[in-house]
């Protein structure tokens, strides 16, 4: 289990988490919701090490995220931010095995290959692992870093707005095979999304930011309610339901 104790962060005069706390629940995806500049991005950094808090603590499995070796914590631990860049002329494949890094280095083991080839599969990529990182589409690039991440294999799975660049196809298709990985390989999935729909639809819990606080934490069912809504965003959304689920109507 993920847990944050009191993370605070501040840039100058800014501050950007105030005392966050909550437990994220195993095996379910959280979608962490709000406006521009709520902290939800800043919170996934910090969760992942990637970025340092000013206070507080971040447990994984009851230990003190900084007393990981980051070999060790890679193995536990994946994340997608927001903006990727390699330099380097990849194919897909190649790009994809970087995922087996933090357990076999640079040697890949008949392990690393068939997980390497269940994550291409995972995320349809099967007819351009060949290709070229620098040749492919925005959307095409973005399912590739996503089965870079499939392919560590980690129990906790963090994604920074993974529906960047995706058309509407490839963002049922990501968000499905999100949920694929939560119920039947039992991944705790964190993800930080703009669309209030794909959160409705596809999560389990769903946790409101707003001016560094979480505001609201609660199943999905109880966060896509109009009044809760409001609140979150500031704006009146209305909300239908389609099939069992709530469609959040704001145009």
């Amino acid at each position: 289990m993920i847990e944050v104790q009191e993370i605070t962060k501040q840039y100058g005069e800014k501050v950007v988490l105030d005392k966050v706390g909550m437990q994220f629940n195993r095996g379910k995806i959280t979608s962490l919701i709000g406006g521009n500049g709520a902290g939800k991005s800043t919170l996934l950094s910090i969760i992942s090490r990637l970025l340092s808090q000013d206070g507080g603590v971040v447990l994984v499995d009851e230990k003190n995220i900084t007393e990981y070796k980051s070999k060790m914590l890679a193995q536990r631990l994946s994340i997608l931010k927001q903006s990727n860049h390699i330099r380097l002329k990849l194919t897909v494949r190649e790009l994809v095995s970087f995922g087996r890094f933090p357990y076999s280095q640079e040697k890949l083991t008949k392990e690393d290959i068939k997980m390497v080839d269940r994550a291409i599969d995972f995320l349809n990529l099967k007819e351009i692992e060949h290709s070229y990182i620098d040749e492919l589409s925005g959307g095409q690039k973005q399912r590739a870093y996503m089965a870079m991440v499939v392919a560590q294999d980690t129990e906790y799975i963090l994604l920074d707005e993974p529906l960047n660049n995706l058309d509407m196809k490839h963002s049922v298709q990501t968000m499905k095979i999100m949920r694929k990985l939560a119920d039947e390989l039992g991944k705790t999935i964190i993800i930080v999304l703009h669309d209030i729909n794909f959160a409705s639809h596809y999560s389990d819990y769903i946790v409101a930011l707003k001016n560094g606080k979480i505001i609201y934490h609660d199943t999905t069912e109880n966060i896509i309610q109009e009044d809760v809504l409001k609140d979150v965003f500031d704006i009146n959304i209305k909300i239908c339901e389609f099939d069992s689920k709530r469609i959040c109507n704001y145009f």
